[in-house]
């Protein structure tokens, strides 16, 4: 098959269409902040609270009920970059 054939087919599945561009963001959300999470073997609440996140926000996006706006989006990439750093600056040890 061609590339085209496999999309037009994966397209027509009603059991497994394509995610939506909301979808896949969520999804990129959820695993963004779980590796992050797990990474520095944090809970929810720990990661939360070091980070200064309400335990709502963080639940909500990893489980994709909402997703987090561009400048909450950034700020977990640069907790991913430098989670020390970032807990430090927020003077939490």
């Amino acid at each position: 098959m061609t590339d085209a054939e496999i999309t037009a087919a994966a397209e027509s599945d009603p059991d497994n269409p394509p995610l939506t561009k909301r979808e896949m963001t969520a999804f990129k959300v959820a695993h963004l902040i779980k590796s992050v999470r797990t990474a520095r073997n944090l809970s929810q609440r720990e990661f939360a609270s070091l980070y200064g996140i309400p335990i709502g926000n963080v639940r909500d996006w990893e489980q994709g009920r909402s997703i987090p706006d561009k400048a909450a989006q950034s700020y977990l990439k640069v907790i991913r970059k430098v989670p020390v750093l970032v807990a430090e600056a927020l003077e939490h040890r």
